[in-house]
């Protein structure tokens, strides 16, 4: 499949396409053209490095990004919360899920961002690969609380760089962290420098980027976080955390 393509293409879904497309087709069951691009996979119940190897047609030869649909654990389904604990370590979430907007300023998802930690926790050293976790949501008119579908997540695994990617956008105006990476992956050190980009994305939450109006993307996010119940959001943060 790969051959067909020519030199520079590449599979490259941006979180609305990876929510509004891929994600639903697995949701309404799925077929094998979808799972020979993203595959479906416990990505917790592997290594970080063994990834790469597992993923999709399209992203086996990626040096930047993996796609998987991962699937509900069967104790998040009985209640419980789900396992992110491998061989070598283990996946922390960064802050609290925020909203994912479509163009038009719906909300059609929503997404955590996760990194992995060698070791074991509390104590484990931070490495460069990361994971942003997409679950859809489902909302029949405006008035009605957005409801959050579970069976699936899309997940896109990427170790981090000093460059940004279309998905890893920071904000027009924001801190940016650099940090010295040794070959292992394990950070040692880090400053802060403030940087600029016209670049905006849809994301929310503790990962949103903002467009040139941040005052009004900003109202937008808390507008519909306010109309989510509150108990979604304590169940929640309760089992992402």
């Amino acid at each position: 499949m790969e051959d067909e393509l020519p030199v520079g293409f590449r599979f490259y879904p941006t979180e609305v396409e990876l929510l509004t497309y891929y994600l639903r087709i697995q949701l309404g069951g799925g077929n094998a053209t979808i799972h020979s691009l993203i595959p479906i996979l416990d990505v917790f119940s592997v290594e970080p490095t063994q990834l790469p190897n597992l993923a999709g047609e399209r992203c086996r030869g990626d040096a930047e990004q993996w796609l998987f649909f991962v699937p509900r654990q069967e104790r998040e389904a009985r209640g419980g919360r789900p396992s992110r604990t491998t061989g070598s370590g283990y996946w922390k979430a960064t802050g609290s899920p925020g909203p994912v907007f479509s163009p038009d300023n719906r909300m059609i998802g929503v997404k955590k961002t996760m990194v992995f930690y060698t070791g074991k926790a509390p104590t484990g050293r931070k490495t460069k690969w990361k994971m942003n976790e997409y679950k859809a949501v489902e909302t029949a008119s405006v008035s009605t609380i957005p409801k959050l579908r579970n069976e699936f997540s899309i997940c896109r695994i990427y170790i981090k760089s000093g460059s940004s990617r279309a998905f890893d956008r920071r904000p027009t105006e924001a801190y940016a962290i650099e940090r010295s990476l040794p070959s292992n992956g394990v950070e040692t050190s880090s400053r802060a420098t403030i940087s600029t980009s016209p670049e905006t994305s849809h994301s929310g939450g503790n990962q949103v980027d903002l467009p040139v109006n941040a005052t009004t993307i900003t109202q937008s996010i808390s507008d519909m976080v306010d109309g989510l119940s509150q108990p979604f959001w304590e169940w929640e943060q309760m089992n992402w955390s």
